[in-house]
Formats: structure tokens, C-alpha cells, sequence
């Protein structure tokens, strides 16, 4: 059940002192797995960080009442995403090999 189906989702409450401990644990993970993310390199930081980005789209269109394919949402990611990526790429490289042309060639 989705928070937002409860009777009273609008006027819940909670223990401040019980929430504290179980956000500063989520908070040492987070931090954990950030490490091992920059671990990876940029390939699989990306390619993780796609299939998040699409698991919260699908998850939010769910909790909405709207089901989309999971393939489109990664695509439109992708589309939207992927070009904005390959121009930073194409930016670091010319800034890197000192060639300011190579940054905004096709």
C-alpha cells in the first residue's frame, strides 16, 4: 500500500528519534555505495545511474495510476541524456588534447 492510499496520508506523524538513527544508517550506505560508484568509472556510473533515473520514473507513473514501458522510459532517457553526455565528452577531450575545434565537431 502507497503512503498515499492511507485515510490520514495528509496528517501523518512520526518519532523523531526513531526516524534520526534509520536516516544517519541510510545516510553511512549512501555513502558507501558512492564510493563503489566511483570506483566503477563513468561507463558504469552512467549506465547505473540510467536505470535509476528510469526505476523513479516508473515508480512515481505507478504510484500516479499510469503504468509506462520501462524500455521507452530508458529510451527517452537515453535520447535526452545521451547527447548532453557526448558533448561533455567531446569538451573534455578538446580541453585535454588542446584542441578547442574537437568540442563542437560532429
Amino acid at each position: 500500500m502507497y503512503i498515499s492510499q492511507r485515510p490520514k496520508w495528509l496528517h501523518f506523524t512520526w518519532q523523531r528519534e526513531r526516524l534520526e538513527a534509520l536516516l544517519g544508517a541510510v545516510r553511512h550506505q549512501q555513502g558507501r555505495v558512492l564510493g563503489q560508484m566511483l570506483a566503477l568509472g563513468f561507463p558504469a556510473q552512467s549506465q547505473v545511474t540510467l536505470q535509476n533515473l528510469t526505476l523513479d520514473v516508473l515508480k512515481s507513473s505507478e504510484i500516479e495510476g499510469e503504468h509506462r514501458p520501462a524500455d521507452q522510459v530508458r529510451s527517452s532517457f537515453f535520447l535526452e541524456v545521451g547527447g548532453h553526455c557526448q558533448m561533455l565528452s567531446r569538451q573534455r577531450h578538446a580541453r585535454h588534447s588542446g584542441t578547442a575545434g574537437a568540442a563542437y565537431s560532429g
